[in-house]
């Protein structure tokens, strides 16, 4: 981890770039995104960690008061994957989540896929 991070990033978001340094994968912390609000208005938001191997984002949810539903629901609308982990909630169980979440996106990027190329007619 680079240590100019470590100033900027919560508890939380420390635990889970060593997390995903551990499992030996490459990310960015608050890479920008682009996207539109659900009143069309252009905004440039910043997912905690982008996982470029794997073009997935990882949200830390650090409070119950703040909506992430509302993102959750922006991040959906313009076609950006974003696994959000409730961390205060799940301090125990997070790590299983997040791999299991990663897992099922990439299971069904390969049905995906698999549906597209079996119907191509060559």
């Amino acid at each position: 981890m680079e240590q100019s991070f470590l100033n900027e990033m919560s508890g939380p978001e420390e635990q889970v770039s060593d997390y995903l340094t551990k499992l030996g994968l490459k990310w960015v912390y608050q890479s920008p995104v682009f996207l539109y609000d659900d009143r069309g208005r252009p905004r440039v938001w910043t997912p905690d960690f982008y996982l470029p191997e794997l073009s997935i984002y990882i949200e830390v949810c650090g409070s119950e008061r703040f909506n992430y539903a509302y993102r959750k629901r922006m991040y959906s609308k313009n076609g950006f994957l974003v696994v959000f982990i409730h961390f205060y909630k799940e301090k125990g169980k997070w790590k299983n989540y997040l791999v299991k979440r990663i897992r099922e996106i990439e299971e069904q990027r390969h049905s995906e896929a698999t549906k597209i190329i079996d119907g191509l007619s060559l």
